[in-house]
């Protein structure tokens, strides 16, 4: 659905998306449902992330009014994450949500193949979204249901780790979802999508070498530190020069690193209310700010270098949950620990797409599906195996008990 569909009560605006989570939350009520075990230190980190969103609000300008949109943000990101934490809670649980995204993301796919090559997008009917589509260097650019080209790309990036864990067990379903988000990418005609894939397919390619990921990460901080050492301009400059399709505005990306840290003192402790001056191109729409192209700026643009800081420990969390899983799983079959780092990879595709992609439409939802993926199999870094048979349950038997069990069964 695009965000044109909307019901508007006085300030606050429910698309579909957040009906629908407030449908899932009644749910969850009416039947009782709740988490797997306790709260983990994920969960935490989301709740704190949410608490300070709000009470960052109280900084600004017009406190009612930012307040207001950042219960939408908290309301929308913790919504997200914690229904899909009480649904998926096992394996099984994820391969059954990896397997509902791929089946959606096709007919998306057909969808934007359709506006790539006649330049009409179909979801205009819906409002929200432009009837014709973006033309940039003589190339369509699909945007489907998103805000934009780039966030549509993205989503077919970053679910390409998702689709490979559907490999062992659908595996008609896990190369029909490949295909959607490799048509997805394309269609986008956009740079950034196709560089999240390429993170997604590298970190997937890691797998051979998890053993030595400690070294691998000492690699990447040390050759930072040489590129800042002899380039001219700081090493995150280096981003400048990506364009893979000819169209791409990556130096406005590094500029804006550049130019958020040079006006840090404006923004550190609760963000910001007016970033125009920060460079020379605005956004028609606002007077007030640039185009925030680094989710991680916009987050200290919003509540500060406190909620910068709790997003990017949500994101290290999430990998070191990982981490602990693939080490409990360690007496499981190659497949199921490789499911758990697929959904790493994921995470991955998300982290390093965010230095120059700001999710400002839907596609947040994806980022908190596979933040509660992690979070759901890795409770007490137990991670359960998948079932082969679908007739037998991993959840008729206590989590920890039915791990161990299956573990030691498949060992003997």
């Amino acid at each position: 659905m695009t965000l044109g569909q909307v019901i508007t009560l006085g300030p606050i605006h429910l698309p579909p998306l957040r009906i629908f989570l407030a449908i899932g939350l009644v749910r969850v009520i009416i039947r009782g449902e709740r988490l797997a075990d306790q709260m983990n230190s994920l969960d935490w980190l989301m709740i704190i992330w949410g608490v300070w969103a709000l009470l960052s609000s109280l900084f600004h300008k017009d406190p009612s009014g930012v307040l207001v949109n950042r219960l939408g943000l908290v309301y929308n990101g913790c919504g997200v994450y914690f229904l899909l934490r009480v649904i998926c809670q096992t394996l099984d649980d994820v391969v059954r949500l990896c397997r509902i995204t791929a089946i959606l993301l096709i007919p998306l796919a057909i969808e934007m193949l359709f506006e790539k090559m006649t330049g009409h997008n179909l979801f205009s009917v819906l409002g929200g979204v432009s009837e014709i589509s973006e033309v940039r260097n003589g190339r369509v650019r699909a945007q489907g249901p998103f805000a934009h080209s780039i966030l549509a790309g993205t989503v077919g990036a970053v679910c390409l780790p998702l689709m490979i864990v559907l490999w062992q067990q659908r595996r008609k379903t896990a190369i029909a979802g490949i295909a959607a988000c490799l048509l997805i990418i394309f269609a986008s005609a956009s740079s950034g999508p196709i560089m999240s894939a390429l993170f997604a397919i590298g970190a997937l390619l890691m797998w051979h070498w998890r053993q030595q990921m400690r070294l691998v990460r000492w690699f990447f901080v040390v050759g930072y530190i040489g590129l800042d050492i002899v380039m001219k301009v700081p090493a995150y400059y280096i981003i400048s020069h990506i364009d893979l399709t000819g169209s791409s505005t990556s130096w406005h990306r590094a500029a804006l690193i550049d130019t958020a840290l040079k006006h840090i003192s404006e923004w550190w402790f609760a963000g910001t209310d007016f970033t125009r001056h920060w460079m020379v191109s605005g956004v028609q729409w606002s007077k007030d700010h640039v185009d925030i192209t680094n989710y991680y700026l916009r987050m200290g643009v919003d509540g500060g270098l406190p909620l910068m800081f709790l997003f990017i420990a949500i994101l290290t969390k999430g990998f070191s949950f990982v981490g602990q899983a693939l080490q409990q799983a360690a007496a499981l079959p190659s497949s199921s620990q490789f499911m758990i780092w697929a959904l790493g990879a994921s995470l991955f595709s998300h982290a390093a797409t965010f230095i120059s992609v700001s999710y400002f439409d839907q596609t947040f939802v994806f980022l908190y599906l596979t933040l509660a993926a992690i979070s759901g199999v890795c409770v007490k870094g137990d991670p359960l195996i998948v079932s082969k048979e679908p007739h037998i349950s991993t959840r008729a038997l206590p989590r920890r008990e039915s791990f161990y069990r299956t573990a030691k069964k498949r060992k003997n």
